[in-house]
């Protein structure tokens, strides 16, 4: 009874021209928003490959503190002689690329010294975010007395 109730009022053509009209929208529907999902992730893997791509351009590799390298950021900060220097790296005893500690010597008095960025030098107290001095710990840490 109820399903020749349906058929009926489905063969009304106003009936079935509303029909087509809301099929035809919500299949629209359902195609845009499957398309936007496709181009959503199409452009979400491009930037995903654009950001792996810098990544990889970024170098890995740091440049390295040498002997010589530090003696002629020691030698050029204190305006010595390149070739005669008073002042000479004794030793480097961290070796990173942000800030380096080594052990200069003048006059056979051996001081803690860092060099900035593979060009800045000082020889001063360094304290760390905790207030803790540095300089005083690697003193006490190699025997070197101020």
């Amino acid at each position: 009874m109820k399903l020749s109730v349906i058929i009926k009022k489905l063969s009304n053509p106003r009936v079935r021209r509303r029909l087509k009209i809301g099929l035809s929208i919500y299949g629209c529907l359902i195609i845009l928003g499957v398309l936007f999902k496709v181009v959503y992730d199409i452009g979400y893997f491009n930037a995903q490959s654009l950001k792996k791509e810098k990544i990889a351009e970024l170098p890995t590799t740091y440049p390295v503190l040498t002997m010589e390298s530090a003696q002629r950021i020691v030698s050029g900060a204190l305006t010595e002689d390149p070739n005669n220097p008073k002042t000479i790296v004794d030793q480097i005893i961290d070796n990173d690329h942000k800030l380096s500690t080594i052990i200069i010597e003048n006059n056979n008095i051996k001081k803690i010294a860092w060099i900035i960025d593979l060009h800045l030098f000082f020889d001063g107290d360094l304290f760390n975010h905790e207030g803790y001095n540095l300089t005083e710990g690697l003193e006490h840490q190699y025997n070197i007395k101020r």
